[in-house]
């Protein structure tokens, strides 16, 4: 079963984060790099991806004329996606158990992060009968 574990965060988590030392950036990158390796040989890691500082985002709509709209980051977003994993697993509990490794990731002075990570599992679409 595959899912898909979503890092999410604030404007004033990714400043505090840029705030970090190296030497604590570099604890918590250690933990998240074992992580994947461990997830690599047990067969059950599929991809993981930061993604670019939020205010690159635009959120896109279509129109009528078929010319997209793009829009920023709306000021009123409380949060914002930065990153995910995808796991293959036997079992919900599972990518739970992944999920909860990911969030208490070191911080500074090697505090958990305690970072809430979102767990969904991929939609399953059956083609319908002919």
């Amino acid at each position: 079963m595959k899912y898909i574990l979503l890092m999410s965060g604030t404007k004033a988590g990714v400043d505090g984060y840029h705030k970090w030392s190296q030497k604590d950036v570099e604890a918590h990158m250690t933990v998240l790099r074992s992580i994947s390796q461990e997830l690599s040989k047990s067969g059950e890691f599929v991809a993981t991806q930061g993604l670019a500082d939020p205010n690159e985002a635009k959120c896109v709509r279509g129109e009528k004329s078929g010319v997209p709209v793009t829009d920023g980051i709306f000021p009123e977003s409380k949060e914002f996606l930065l990153g995910y994993w995808i796991v293959d697993v036997a079992s919900p509990e599972r990518a739970y158990a992944i999920a909860s490794r990911i969030s208490a990731a070191p911080g500074p002075g090697g505090v958990p992060t305690n970072m809430p990570i979102e767990v969904r599992g991929f939609a399953e679409h059956r083609q319908s009968e002919r």
